[in-house]
């Protein structure tokens, strides 16, 4: 077990440093591209523009994300790693293919594009896969990492395109106003779901992987990827094609997709909740768990009412212990299911014993409504 442990830290800290450079390289190509643009007052404009339906995507995905919240750290480090990271490999990428490959604007556009771009953003969901597997525990994890990256590319990218557009250099017309405005409306408004999206089938191919056996774990991710690939070119490829073939494509393919990712997202979360009472049922018949604390631990309406009573009794201390130990119990629940499935992580032992030590620390200084309150 302290092999186990030595392992995981070794990861996590590989993990960080690696995604922590290449932000920061492609923070610096970003930058530099916006610097060479010449026109500060478009990037400031384009960026307030591109920053509009940011807040709204990303609390969509934190609402998905409530059963087992994500480390925060590690989601904002996909919405970097999609803002900078892939958004600067896909530039060079692509750069790289018109100068060397003699790709044409159109032959980038359906399919340079499509396979450069997703997989610069799906190279975080392999790195978490590879170094920080713990931290997936299905396909809605896989969603909603995927949704960062993507919404993070497609910021930086709403800002380069928004930028052109209003200077002009977009090859569209004389730039301004309204050249901005029609840009705005199609990226930020009609589409701003596009990019993540598209990183969504990489996502759910990565979320079936952390619970796949044998070459399940590396199929799956690749057929995400070419899912994802698929996706992205046959928009792109409307986008080229006039507005008759992009309003085709929009409603007879994308927004069905949108709506069945959406669909498969909401029954993930509500499976979990199942997923989450059978595995926490199990753990409570061998002991590891009072089978008693199940229904405040996996029903969210629960979750609050017993939140809102330990802030009532012991202010925001005895919240705060009400949440950590609600918070070791969806993870032991999560880890012990993986366990019956016969797919545990090589550090099973080592993160269980750490989820236990937690709740037993814990349970004598917290009560559940209804329950008696300890005395300090």
């Amino acid at each position: 077990m302290p092999g186990s442990r030595r392992v995981s830290a070794a990861s996590s800290v590989a993990f960080t440093v690696v995604v922590t450079l290449l932000v920061v390289v492609g923070a610096l190509v970003i930058l530099a591209i916006l610097a060479l643009s010449g026109a500060p007052r478009s990037v400031v404009l384009a960026t307030a523009l591109a920053a509009v339906p940011v807040g709204p995507i990303v609390a969509c995905y934190l609402w998905l994300d409530r059963y087992e919240p994500e480390p925060r750290a590690l989601l904002a480090a996909g919405l970097l790693w999609g803002g900078f990271v892939a958004t600067a490999a896909a530039i060079v990428l692509q750069g790289i293919g018109g100068v060397v490959g003699g790709f044409t604007d159109r032959q980038t556009l359906e399919i340079v594009a499509p396979v450069t771009e997703e997989a610069s953003k799906g190279l975080f969901l392999v790195l978490l896969l590879w170094w920080r597997r713990a931290e997936l525990d299905g396909v809605l994890d896989g969603i909603v990492y995927a949704g960062m990256v993507g919404v993070g590319f497609a910021f930086t990218e709403n800002i380069l395109y928004l930028a052109a557009a209003y200077n002009g250099t977009d090859g569209m017309g004389p730039g301004g106003v309204d050249a901005v405005t029609a840009t705005f409306v199609l990226r930020c408004l009609i589409s701003p779901f596009a990019h993540p999206l598209f990183t969504t089938f990489l996502g759910i191919g990565v979320g079936l992987a952390v619970s796949s056996r044998g070459s399940g774990r590396v199929l799956w991710p690749a057929a995400g990827y070419v899912a994802a690939v698929v996706a992205h070119a046959v928009w792109n490829t409307s986008t080229a094609s006039g507005l008759g073939h992009f309003a085709v494509a929009y409603i007879v393919l994308m927004a069905p997709a949108l709506v069945s990712v959406i669909g498969l997202a909401v029954w993930s979360r509500r499976s979990e909740r199942r997923m989450l009472a059978s595995a926490l049922s199990d753990a409570a018949a061998r002991g590891l768990v009072p089978a008693t604390d199940i229904g405040w631990v996996v029903d969210l309406s629960a979750r609050r009412r017993s939140r809102a009573f330990a802030r009532e009794r012991a202010g925001r201390a005895g919240e705060r212990a009400m949440r950590d130990y609600q918070q070791a119990a969806i993870e032991l629940g999560f880890l012990h299911y993986r366990y019956l499935r016969g797919t545990p992580p090589p550090d099973y032992a080592a993160r269980g014993e750490q989820f236990l030590q937690r709740i037993d620390a814990l349970r004598p200084s917290i009560a559940f409504p209804g329950q008696v309150v300890p005395t300090r």
